[in-house]
Parts: structure tokens; C-alpha cells; sequence
């Protein structure tokens, strides 16, 4: 739901540095990279419950996601740098949310139901982006992409807000988990609805 909004914010900074880095030859895929590896440094900050570490990494984590993106847009984007940039993104916001149970066994039950729940959000976006390709459908408004990027009340900026909250306040883990996976529930159906309105005929 927020992701528009942001993209104008972050998108005018991140071009200027995504220029500059591809000429300097820093490639897409190596700050996809350098991204996921402070992302899975933010989850195993999480298990050892060093929460401003781990706040600290997200941020640069999310800062190298939206970098990537730039650099692609003037060094030529890829198809494998897309699917290398989605399959990180996943893998970190689960991470993050295991790594937290790791920290906190009691919490177990809550983390589930949020992994759980990243699985519709992620299934129903990921499909919904398979057979838009196939129709040759195409959407700009989350920015120049390598695949469709349907929305819905929980997007990639959403979910880094709640990874943040996580992080901040640790104490309210399982509140925020319950609340943000039943909020991916309702963005899974959604989606199935769009979908089936844009595929059934």
C-alpha cells in the first residue's frame, strides 16, 4: 500500500548513487548481495537478541534493496538480477522473523503465523507476477521492474516498518505478529480476487 509513495521518496536520491555506482562498475547483483548479507546478519542479530545491531542491518539492508534497483535502471537490469533481488527479499523478511524465535522459543507460535502468513502474501504475488508475463501485462506504477509487482495493504515497505517495530520493541513481538499476519491474510485475499478477475477468462 505504501510502496508508491516511497518509491518517490527514495527513488530521486537512489538514481543519483545507482549512476554513480554503475560507473564505477558496481554491479546490480553484487549490492543485491552485500543487501542480503546484512539482512541475514539483521536475523542472526535477532537470535542473539542484539536488537540494535539488527535494527542497524535491516536498515542497511533495506537501503542496498532499493539501491540495486537504481544501479539495474543504468547499467541494464537482468532477468536474474530481478529474481536474485526477490528471492533475497523473502528469504530476509522470514529470516528476520525466525531469527527472533530462535532468541525467544516462547515466541514460536506467533513467528509461525507471521511465516505462514508471508507464505500467501509471497505465493499470491509471485503467481499473480507468472501469468501477468504470460499475458504480456505490464504495471509502472511501483517504478520500472523485472516482473509485475501487484499491490496490496501489506507491500515491501510495510513489512519493513514491522520488522523495524519487531526490533524496537521486541517485548510486543507476538501483538505485532499476530496483527501483521492477519493483515497479509487480508492482502492474500485480495489478491486472489484481482487475480481471478484479471485470469479467468
Amino acid at each position: 500500500m505504501l510502496d508508491p509513495a516511497a518509491r518517490r521518496l527514495i527513488d530521486p536520491p537512489l538514481n543519483g548513487i545507482g549512476a554513480l555506482a554503475a560507473r564505477l562498475g558496481i554491479g546490480a547483483n553484487a549490492v543485491t548481495l552485500a543487501g542480503f548479507a546484512a539482512g541475514a546478519g539483521a536475523a542472526v542479530a535477532l537470535a542473539l537478541t542484539a536488537y540494535g545491531a539488527a535494527l542497524a542491518l535491516l536498515v542497511v539492508n533495506r537501503v542496498l534493496d532499493g539501491l540495486d534497483g537504481a544501479v539495474a535502471r543504468h547499467a541494464g537490469p537482468s532477468d536474474w538480477g530481478g529474481y536474485l533481488d526477490i528471492v533475497c527479499d523473502f528469504i530476509v523478511y522470514s529470516g528476520m522473523v525466525f531469527g527472533f524465535a530462535v532468541g525467544h522459543p516462547e515466541a514460536a507460535l506467533p513467528a509461525a503465523f507471521l511465516v505462514f502468513s508471508f507464505i500467501g502474501t509471497g505465493t499470491t504475488f509471485l503467481a499473480h507476477a507468472v501469468f501477468a508475463a504470460k499475458r504480456g501485462l505490464d504495471t509502472a506504477r511501483r517504478g520500472r521492474k523485472s516482473l509485475y509487482y501487484l499491490g496490496g495493504l501489506t507491500e515491501g515497505t510495510e513489512t519493513a516498518l514491522v520488522l523495524g517495530a519487531i526490533c524496537l520493541w521486541p517485548d510486543h513481538f507476538a501483538w505485532i505478529a499476530w496483527a501483521f499476519g492477519a493483515a497479509c491474510w487480508i492482502t492474500t485475499g485480495v489478491r486472489i480476487l484481482e487475480s481471478r478477475g484479471a485470469f479467468a477468462s
